[in-house]
């Protein structure tokens, strides 16, 4: 497969995943749906994709560094606190930082772990929720 094809390739799976678990969470009605976990996703695996083949003397583990470090000011701006020591956004906050973490195995060609992480990821947010 030419090199451009397989970039796409792995873009195109990126958004797929992102949003499927988007859409899962749109269905929930939260914060952070379709659009939001697409573009996270597709994101992250952009920035993979570019520092695997844009830059050929770089070291690609430095952007996903960067990438995680990065997303987690999205993910604690999805966190909200509310009167009565109430904390909202956790999971969505969570689903930001696995998705994020999906696009950069996609960017990085690991298919198979893109695609089994997002499944149990899907899988624990359909979980019901456990409350004593």
């Amino acid at each position: 497969m030419p090199v451009e094809l397989e970039m796409a390739f792995r873009i195109l799976l990126a958004a797929v995943l992102g949003g499927i678990i988007g859409y899962q969470r749109e269905r929930a009605d939260k914060s952070a749906g379709i659009r939001t976990n697409t573009l996270i996703c597709v994101g992250a695996a952009l920035f993979t994709v570019v520092s695997i083949y844009g830059f050929e003397a770089a070291d690609p583990s430095r952007v996903a560094a960067g990438i995680v470090t990065g997303i987690g000011f999205i993910g604690a701006g999805s966190i909200i606190r509310r009167g009565g020591g109430i904390v909202e956004g956790l999971t969505t906050a969570a689903t930001i930082w696995a998705v994020a973490g999906i696009g950069l195995a996609a960017g990085a060609g690991l298919y198979i772990i893109s695609v089994v992480t997002a499944v149990v990821v899907l899988t624990i947010l359909m979980l019901p929720r456990f409350t004593p």
